[in-house]
This record gives C-alpha cells, structure tokens and sequence, in this order.
C-alpha cells in the first residue's frame, strides 16, 4: 500500500512541472473579446442578375411550383394503373356432406382507350405545370427588376438628402456668423434653421424609404433583411428592342398561348375519357368450385359485361365536348389578349428607351451643372439657400426621372419575356 501511493506521488510531482511548462509555452495571451466590428457581416454586394438568380433559387412561389409538378407527375403513374383483381368465396348448404364451396378470381379489363385516354389528360396537366412554373418566373424577374430599381431610387434620394441636410448646416452656420456681425436680419437665422429642420426630415424620411424598399426586394427570395448592397454595374445598359415580326411570332408561341393549348388538348383527353365510358368493361373470371356430395373439383371460368341501357354516359360526353369548345373559345381569347398586351409592352419599352437616352445624354448633365454650380456659388456667398435648394430639387428629380425611365424600360422588357417566354438581352 505505502509503495503505491510512493509511485502516485512521484507521477503527481512528474506531471505538475510539465503542466506548468506546457501552459508556458501554449497560448499565453489571452483571449480577444468580440467587438461590434469583428461580428458584423460585410453587406453583400448584388447586382441585378445575382438578384434575380437568388429569387429564382430561394423563392417560395417558385418551390410550391416545383413540388406542384412533383405531385402532377405522381397523377400520371396513378392514371397507367390498371384496376385490381378481385377474389371472391362462396359456400353453399352449410351441411358437409352436401356443402358447395368456390373459390374464384375477377379480373375488370378496361375497353374503350379509358387507360390511355386517363394518361394523356394527366400528361397534359403535367406539361401545364411545367409552363405554370416558367410564367411564375417570368413574373418574379419582372417584380425583382422593378424592386430592384425602387432601390436605387431611394439610394439617390438618401443621397441627395444627406447633401441637402449639409448644404443645410452650412447654411445655417454661415447665417449664424452674418447674424452676429450685423450683416443681416436675425429673421434670416430663423429661416436657416427652419431649413436646416426640414433637410433633417427630408433624411429621415429617405432613410425610412430605402429601409421599406430594401426590404420589399428581399422578400422575393423570402428574406426580411436588407443585409445586401446593390451594385448599380450594367443596370444603365438599356434593353434591346426587339423586331416586331419576331415579337409577334414569339407571343403567338408563348407560355399564356401554349397553356390554352394544353388546356384545350386536356379536355379532348377529358372527352375522351368520357367517351370510352360508353364501351362497357368486361370483367372475366376465373375460380375453382368444390362439390361434396359427389367429391369432385371443378373450374368456374366466366364473364360479366354492363348492359348500357339505363345509363349511357351521353350527359357526362356532351358536358366535356362543351368544355372542349370552351377551351377553343379561350384559346383565342387568349392569343388576342397576349397580342395586345405584347403591343403595348412594346411602345412602352421604345417611349421609355428615347427617355432614358434623352434624360441620360443631356437633361440629368444640365441638371446636374446646375447644382454644382449653385452649391459652389452658394459657398462663395454669390446665391442664397434657396437658389442651392431649387437647383438640388431639380437635379433629383430629373435623376429620379432617369432611374424611372431605366426601371419602366425594364420592366416592358420583362413583361416580353413574359408574354414570349424568352430572356430578352441587354443591349445599348
């Protein structure tokens, strides 16, 4: 006993001074409390496409979309399958001696094309999810490209707030100094102040509407943040615009279009169906019977075949012929209403492309000489408060005016896509 615990003190006395150097010589400093800086997230930087590519990746409209044609890929599986057999027992005279028991097996065989006629309707449903997926995007990249330049708006007024709310200050500061030296009325101080309270609303209310706005373009990749920065890179280069021969033959091809067909292809596989009701199934038979009064076995083959006196399915085939001249109806309502609609997207786009041009070219330069040159007179004491601010006004919303432009030019674009079912590119 006392030789072990000898050796459990000579490994204790072993251990403590290689402890000891082993702490000396690990990570002698101490550790680094987390700042605000060393947990904050770098804003990511988003263009235009990446937005669009990060809705079309993360956005719930579309995932419901895509689990809608897993399910209607399901339907087309349950449409090819065939009906079940049937197994049937039967025993007559309860007595043994005379007991009479068969065992037999039914098999329904469908006639008439119902099976193919099932398999058609579900592929054409099918097929209508898959065009339902494509509008739904289509739609999200046109309200991506409309948030998306919402933002830059309200980047461009936050911006020439902060200026104004500046201009403001110096404004003030100088007013205050000419006040103090009995160069002007004490009126004039009141006036700048007055100004100077406005400009700090004015920026409030910018920042509160890049907020809204930052937080309407991530919705649509099913985000409540606004941890992103935009990058305004390619957003000025205009879209092309398109032929209007091949603007037209691509409408008349477009997923709108193209699901009125399919909707008028699934109701003549729907009529099919119904027609096919009107060959009765034949349901054959097949068993064993048992007699006991004479032990002996013997085969039961037969088949059954619905009398179509009574019911003869005319109401049901009459009802889905109807439906089928319904969709025809639709169809060119539709191919009308695309083509109108693809008119009108098209004369936006040309109307918004020569503004954005014009107010590129040469109004927002005007307007923004202008404002540099009231702002550096302002500074140099030869134009008032006024002069800078209605100068700034102007340049904003001359600047607002171009982004507006950019935006609806976009968005006529987008509704093409649309209507066409196509990307159109960007293109000066």
């Amino acid at each position: 006993m006392y030789r072990h615990s000898f050796l459990l003190a000579l490994g204790l006395l072993a251990a403590g001074p290689s402890h000891a150097q082993s702490t000396a010589h690990g990570n002698t400093e101490p550790p680094q409390p987390y700042t605000a800086s060393s947990l904050a997230k770098e804003p990511r930087l988003l263009s235009l496409p990446a937005a669009i590519d990060l809705a079309f990746e993360q956005n719930k409209t579309l995932a419901a979309a895509r689990k809608e044609i897993d399910a209607v890929e399901a339907t087309i599986i349950q449409a090819g399958a065939r009906p079940n057999p049937e197994f049937s027992a039967l025993m007559e005279d309860l007595r043994k001696s005379s007991r009479t028991t068969t065992y037999q097996i039914t098999q329904p065989i469908e006639l008439g094309g119902k099976r193919s006629a099932r398999i058609e309707a579900a592929q054409r449903a099918r097929d209508m999810a898959l065009l339902d997926y494509a509008a739904k995007r289509t739609e999200i990249r046109a309200g991506v490209i409309a948030a998306y330049y919402d933002v830059m708006v309200a980047l461009e007024r936050q911006r020439l707030a902060k200026e104004l709310l500046g201009l403001a200050k110096t404004s003030a500061d100088m007013t205050g100094r000419r006040v103090a030296a009995g160069k002007i009325s004490p009126v004039e101080q009141t006036r700048a102040k007055v100004a100077e309270s406005g400009a700090q609303l004015e920026l409030n209310q910018a920042d509160s509407d890049l907020i809204l706005a930052q937080k309407k373009l991530a919705m649509f990749w099913s985000s409540v943040g606004n941890e992103f920065q935009l990058s305004d890179g390619g957003v000025e280069s205009l879209p092309a615009l398109p032929a209007i021969a091949q603007l037209t033959e691509r409408v008349a091809g477009g997923p709108a279009v193209k699901l009125a067909q399919l909707e008028v292809e699934r109701r003549r596989a729907l009529a099919s169906i119904e027609t096919g009701k009107r060959t009765p199934d034949v349901s054959l038979t097949f068993g064993n019977k048992r007699d006991e009064s004479s032990a002996r076995n013997m085969w039961v083959v037969g088949f059954s075949v619905p009398i179509p006196v009574l019911d003869s399915n005319k109401g049901n085939e009459l009802e889905a012929l109807k439906r089928v001249d319904k969709a025809r109806d639709e169809l060119s309502i539709v191919e009308v209403q695309m083509q109108g609609e693809a008119a009108q997207s098209f004369e936006r786009l040309r109307n918004a492309r020569e503004e954005a041009a014009a107010l590129r070219s040469e109004i927002v330069p005007a307007a923004h000489s202008a404002y540099q040159a009231a702002r550096i007179g302002f500074e140099l004491g030869k134009f008032g408060y006024l002069d800078v601010l209605d100068a700034q006004r102007t340049y904003f919303q001359t600047k607002a005016q171009y982004w507006k432009a950019l935006s609806t030019a976009f968005q006529a674009a987008a509704d093409l896509d649309r209507l066409a079912g196509a990307e159109t590119p960007s293109a000066e």
